[in-house]
């Protein structure tokens, strides 16, 4: 058994598909079928059970395959704790965010870290909540930034920046000439949401729970763009992060007067990460992140 077979292994165990596994490993499919064989010979057990029309781990391929995630990720520690003794700012960056944050974070992201951080090989992943922490713990991300507070004994985390939320509401409707508005101001409406897994759709019912406000049931979105789109056509109010506020001529966006509801974003990773220096250096650094 070696490093080599528990990489094939495990692109298989995510592709569920040996071509595109190979692929995946810049190696013939031949030759990634016969490792894997020879693996299950050397182990005693079966990993995959193998169709004409698809791949799937048996239970103990499936043990087998956590285990070799895990010792992949611990060869991948001990290459940046050396690649991090000589420079920890040259390599390498997995960075996961969620949806309703990552379009109109990274835009203006991406270019600061390039210029602060040049050695830095910054590859994004865009996914819901549940899957960044999924990815973290198991080692194919080095951090991600997620609406605070996150519970997990892997990991450690920091605040970033807070973003205000303000309240959308067609142009035609009786508030959109209102200047700001105030929380209580909700009370007994009805707001449109995210759909399920959404972190903001969270905050927003935390929200409507304080304040008495509602969800209107009768459609749920899938992101922030949606939601601007049902306003704009004069079928909901709802709640945008500031970041993602655009100039549109058939939607109010009202400022909220103290207390001003928001979220908090912060920078998380795992605990035994060799680059958790890194991290704390890119979450306080000031030109990176919205004020």
């Amino acid at each position: 058994m070696n490093l080599r077979d528990l990489t094939y292994l495990v692109s298989v165990a995510e592709h569920l598909h040996f071509g595109k596994a190979a692929a995946a490993c810049h190696v013939s499919q031949p030759t990634l079928s016969m490792q894997l064989k020879k693996l299950e010979e050397e182990v005693g057990a079966q990993i995959f059970e193998r169709t004409n029309k698809s791949v799937m781990l048996t239970e103990t391929g499936g043990e087998i395959a956590l285990r070799a995630r895990r010792v992949l990720h611990e060869v991948d520690q001990i290459r940046q704790i050396a690649r991090g003794a000589s420079d920890p700012l040259v390599g390498d960056l997995r960075i996961g965010v969620f949806p309703t944050l990552a379009p109109y974070l990274l835009p203006a992201l991406v270019p600061r870290m390039k210029q602060e951080f040049p050695g830095l090989n910054l590859l994004l992943v865009e996914d819901k909540t549940a899957g960044l922490l999924r990815q973290l713990e198991e080692g194919s991300l080095d951090c991600a930034l997620l609406a605070m507070p996150v519970s997990s004994f892997h990991l450690s985390g920091a605040p970033v920046f807070r973003e205000d939320f303000l309240f959308a509401v067609p142009v035609d409707h009786p508030l959109a000439n209102r200047e700001s508005i105030h929380v209580s101001e909700l009370e007994n409406r009805s707001l449109l949401l995210l759909d399920e897994g959404h972190c903001l759709r969270e905050q927003a019912l935390n929200l409507c729970a304080e304040i008495g406000a509602g969800e209107a049931m009768n459609f749920r979105a899938t992101s922030l763009e949606t939601l601007r789109h049902m306003v704009a056509a004069g079928n909901a109010v709802t709640l945008i992060p500031r970041l993602a506020v655009r100039d549109d001529a058939l939607v109010r966006y009202i400022p909220f007067v103290e207390p001003v509801p928001s979220r908090l974003i912060g920078l998380y990773w795992r605990k035994t990460s060799a680059r958790a220096p890194l991290y704390g250096m890119l979450r306080r650094h000031p030109a990176l992140w919205p004020l």
